[in-house]
């Protein structure tokens, strides 16, 4: 073996073992800026704002400091995170902090173990837009109609006035 394929195997070796054992979501907190492995029970899968996917490992998600972020533009390479709800997860990856919580933003199915390895595709008719309603294949945004008046040249008062002189 070449210097350069044992160095990659070690490399490979050590990256899977800093992620060997993983916390619980509730440790999460401490470990903010590192690599780390995570598991939970997904209680709710929430969609926000713009079909950002939260998945909330607590009934009310701000009592918790941890939840993982699954953007729109994720979602094709991840599958239907719907169906992560009720599941027992273990994600990896840096633990970051956004509004004094812990997040890992879910970009790839191969952050998953677990439970969630073997999640569905997402549906091909899945519309982020409309908050995971289904959409009938429409590929642009509809135009909503106005009604406004067609714009016309101001007319002036038939009896104008003359210039008086005194």
């Amino acid at each position: 073996m070449t210097r350069i394929a044992i160095f990659g195997t070690a490399v490979l070796l050590l990256s899977e073992l800093s992620f060997a054992q993983c916390i619980t979501f509730d440790q999460a907190q401490r470990h903010i800026d590192e690599k780390q492995c995570v598991t939970g029970r997904v209680v709710r899968v929430e969609t926000g704002s713009k079909g950002v996917h939260y998945l909330d490992f607590c009934d009310d998600f701000r009592m918790w400091p941890f939840s993982v972020v699954v953007f729109p533009h994720d979602l094709k390479n991840i599958g239907d995170a719907r169906e992560l709800a009720g599941k027992v997860i273990e994600i990896r990856d840096e633990v970051k902090e956004y509004d004094d919580r812990a997040e890992i933003i879910l970009e790839s199915r191969k952050q998953l173990s677990g439970e969630a390895s073997s999640i569905p595709p997402l549906p091909k008719n899945f519309d982020v837009e409309q908050r995971g309603n289904f959409s009938a294949g429409k590929f642009r945004a509809s135009h909503s109609r106005t009604t406004r008046g067609k714009k016309s040249t101001p007319t002036l008062p038939v009896d104008m006035p003359s210039d008086v002189e005194n």
